[in-house]
């Protein structure tokens, strides 16, 4: 039972830093900029059949097909925000019609993905996925340390560019006060603009870790909506540092709870902990 125990306990910490990678998008357009992208996990999913393509024409490693596309998604993710600006937030109607804006858009990309690929199951292959490390009674997969450490650097540089940098700094304060910012000398539609390109562009990294994981199906969004939410509502909103530790929290409750009590269980046990941090620290737990 120790050594289960132990097992649930990493397999939680390295799936904590996948749950991150695929929660870091949404942590900068709602947490910072306060744009509630219901589409987020559908964009992870798109990303996810992009790197499918790539890797079964192309022979392309997952991760590095990931990395490449992000460059046409961060594209993508500047488009989306200048029809969203220019359709809503311009006319101060973003509250409901927002969330509305984005459900739309959440099916439109849902119904492609089917009919373009189909209601099938897709993989990728790679030498490493299959292959795994042994320490003693400890096994850790490739498949999710791989994910884990891609996980933790997309963290880490995303928490440097927003502390460090001058459009990162203002990037923070754009949903707060944007006429502060345009004192600073800038544009907030530009900043904001450039910020959403940039959490589209973190989920073709974070379809690829996915899809290194397990197979993907186009309705697989819906399961990953609730817990993108849950991540990033848990971490505070717009803390990068807190979306990895949130992560972590609800992976290894999700695991153990998987171990003892069942999978059928893990889902209710994380959201239980977000809305018990959330009942005594409405902002979250790294949240000011």
């Amino acid at each position: 039972m120790f050594e289960l125990v132990i097992n649930s306990i990493i397999q939680g910490i390295l799936m904590g830093g996948f749950y991150a990678a695929i929660s870091l998008g949404l942590s900068i357009s709602f947490g910072m900029l306060d744009i509630a992208n219901l589409a987020h996990p559908v964009f992870i999913i798109l990303g996810a059949f992009a790197v499918y393509s790539l890797n079964a024409k192309l022979g392309l490693d997952p991760i590095l097909a990931g990395a490449m596309l992000s460059v046409p998604f961060f594209f993508l993710g500047v488009f989306v925000y200048q029809s969203y600006y220019h359709s809503l937030e311009r006319r101060s109607a973003e509250s409901l019609r927002g969330l509305v804006f984005f459900f739309g858009l959440f099916a439109i990309l849902e119904v492609g993905l089917s009919i373009t690929y189909g209601a099938d199951y897709r993989s990728v292959r790679a030498p490493w996925i299959s292959k795994s490390l042994g320490i003693g009674f400890i096994g850790i997969s490739w498949r999710l340390l791989i994910p884990f450490l891609v996980g933790v650097a997309m963290t880490l540089g995303f928490y440097l560019f927003f502390s460090r940098t001058f459009l990162g700094v203002v990037t923070k304060g754009v949903s707060q006060d944007s006429w502060a910012v345009r004192l600073m000398g800038a544009n907030p539609t530009r900043i904001k603009s450039v910020a959403f390109g940039l959490s589209i562009a973190t989920t073709t990294l974070a379809g690829a870790l996915l899809i290194c994981i397990g197979p993907v199906e186009p309705f697989l969004g819906r399961e990953l909506l609730g817990r993108v939410f849950a991540v990033t509502v848990l971490a505070g909103m717009g803390s990068i540092g807190g979306t990895l530790l949130a992560a972590m929290i609800l992976a290894i409750a999700e695991s153990l709870t998987a171990t003892v009590g069942g999978s059928a269980w893990a889902v209710a046990v994380s959201f239980a902990i977000m809305l018990a941090v959330l009942a005594l620290k409405p902002s979250g737990i790294f949240g000011r």
